[in-house]
């Protein structure tokens, strides 16, 4: 089974987004050392504490800087874009750095409605997604659905496409197109079971992928010890209580530790709480326990480990305490 590392290039408090895409790299790095499969950067639009909106942009800056892993999005949000333009954009990276980029796909904004009205999106932007996917097919297969238009660069890369998803209709078009799927089971775990089950019994061979290939997410978060693996779960909790239960911009954006943990107890907060349900949290061994158990319930090709703690150092130091299975086997030989 392969490990993977989803990053948002998280900003801190008081941190310029620049410090947090220059933090990129050492955890690429750390991926890398540890036999990790790929790095995927999410994208995200209007949210302060997420540097990862430009994802070909950061692609490009960590793969210049890394020699060996996997570089990709995880995903692009393609109705945000232009199939074309995307073909052009991962088919640069591709011919840039052959045989390491990775285009994972989704169909949600990234956003609220505000932004998507700023992206020029319309609320139905989403109706096309099937044929949006199998357009930027046809540009990166060489295949082209537009007669007379060609993505150059990408013409013929075949960058390697996955559907990302969170509900049952992702699963049910990678099924459909014989596509890799990956379940965003990190903060949307509801669905995990019915939508993994749904793309193995609806899966379609296609010409490059025979067999299903599925992704499963979980939140990362490894320390030396059980307890302080503990304090960095509360943290993170408490992160995503402020980001999203915390009204940007007012007084109460600098609530206490105590004060967050009162919303943590509210009903949103359970809900706050109740994403991050598949989270492998403790020492290494307890997280690679929790890692593997996952991988089996859900008879997971693969599982894309997303670093959950707020601190860089921390998620840096998870990713070395949790090493890819064949680093593993290294190690122990």
């Amino acid at each position: 089974m392969k490990y993977s590392l989803l990053d948002v290039a998280a900003v801190a408090p008081g941190e310029h987004p620049g410090e947090a895409l220059h933090g990129a790299v050492p955890l690429a790095r750390a991926a890398e050392r540890g036999g990790y499969e790929r790095v995927w950067y999410a994208e995200h639009h209007n949210m302060p504490a997420i540097a990862s909106a430009a994802t070909s942009v950061l692609i490009a800056h960590v793969a210049a800087n890394t020699e060996r892993i996997r570089l990709g999005a995880g995903g692009v949000m393609l109705p945000n874009h232009s199939p074309l333009v995307i073909a052009e954009q991962f088919g640069t990276l591709a011919a840039l750095h052959p045989g390491r980029i990775d285009l994972g796909l989704g169909r949600a904004p990234g956003s609220d409605q505000a932004t998507m009205r700023a992206l020029r999106r319309s609320p139905d932007s989403a109706d096309s997604f099937p044929q949006d996917v199998l357009e930027l097919q046809g540009f990166l297969s060489g295949d082209t659905r537009i007669p007379g238009v060609r993505a150059t660069p990408g013409d013929g890369s075949n960058v390697p496409l996955y559907i990302l998803g969170s509900s049952l209709f992702g699963a049910q078009l990678a099924a459909a197109l014989g596509l890799p799927y990956a379940f965003a089971s990190h903060f949307a775990p509801d669905a995990l079971a019915a939508a993994t089950e749904i793309y193995r019994s609806e899966f379609r061979p296609s010409p490059g992928h025979p067999e299903p290939y599925l992704i499963v997410a979980a939140n990362l978060i490894a320390a030396d010890t059980e307890e302080e693996a503990e304090l960095q779960y509360q943290a993170a909790l408490r992160w995503r209580a402020k980001r999203f239960l915390v009204r940007r911009g007012s007084g109460d954006a600098e609530l206490s530790d105590d004060e967050l943990d009162q919303v943590l107890a509210t009903p949103g907060g359970e809900h706050v709480k109740g994403m991050m349900r598949v989270t492998a949290v403790g020492t290494p061994k307890q997280a690679v326990d929790y890692i593997e158990r996952l991988a089996e319930r859900t008879v997971a090709d693969e599982v894309i480990l997303a670093p959950a703690s707020p601190n860089r150092a921390e998620r840096i130091r998870a990713v070395e305490l949790v090493p890819a299975p064949v680093a593993q086997a290294l190690q122990a030989s």
